[in-house]
């Protein structure tokens, strides 16, 4: 899911552009909670994009606050959840403080197996597949999953998550900005209109009650046919 809309959901009420992030995550606690009761085994959300780190200072410094202090405080429901998290993008450009909450959570949560939940900060697939290009011996002739599993590798998640089968946006934007690119090889897209503060449960279940009517074709032919 890219849950875009916080800052402009803020700007229409008259509100600083914080305020909306800090709604934002009341919507993340929401989402995540009924993704596990309806099944999913795996939800990766984007947090924050290599390229965000040219936004305003204030509101960066502000993200980050409540990222640190979101982490603190819902790793007790994750674990109530059965939630395992795992947070993908480079972390060499985080504070140490962020850092050392993202392990704590991380740790806490590395038995729970009812869902896998990624977030994703500081990340960008371009430079991902970058890295993990890097990590290969040259003139190798690699096999799909090696270079999944390097992709994983360079991104904090070992083991990796199967490819995406269905991509949500929030926010009336209709693109994946560098977001899962190699992952997102086959998935459905769903763009909702929505911002990101306002994305419900119901608004979720549509989505997927979308996708389940689709026909997955992978490059063959209809099922229909």
């Amino acid at each position: 899911m890219i849950m875009d809309g916080n800052g402009r959901w803020a700007q229409q009420r008259g509100k600083p552009r914080t305020m909306g992030h800090i709604e934002g995550a009341k919507t993340v606690r929401r989402i995540v909670e009924h993704a596990r009761r309806s099944g999913v085994g795996f939800l990766t959300l984007y947090a924050f994009s290599s390229d965000n780190w040219n936004r305003p200072q204030d509101e960066v410094q502000a993200l980050m606050k409540l990222f640190r202090r979101h982490l603190a405080s819902e790793t007790p429901r994750l674990l109530e959840n059965d939630i395992r998290l795992s947070v993908i993008g480079r972390r060499d450009r985080l504070s140490p403080e962020l850092r050392r909450a993202i392990e704590a959570s991380e740790r806490e949560t590395a038995e729970c197996d009812g869902m896998r939940l990624r977030l994703a900060v500081d990340y960008s697939s371009r430079d991902s597949l970058v890295r993990a290009a890097s990590l290969m011996p040259q003139g190798a002739v690699l096999a799909r999953d090696e270079f999944s599993r390097a992709i994983a590798m360079v991104n904090h998640c070992p083991g990796g998550v199967p490819d995406v089968d269905l991509m949500i946006r929030t926010g009336g934007e209709q693109r994946l900005s560098d977001f899962l690119l190699w992952e997102c090889a086959y998935a459905e897209l769903v763009f909702s209109r929505r911002m990101w503060p306002d994305f419900s449960s119901a608004d979720f279940d549509a989505a997927i009650d979308d996708f389940r009517a689709r026909d997955r074709r992978f490059g063959g032919l209809s099922k229909a046919i």
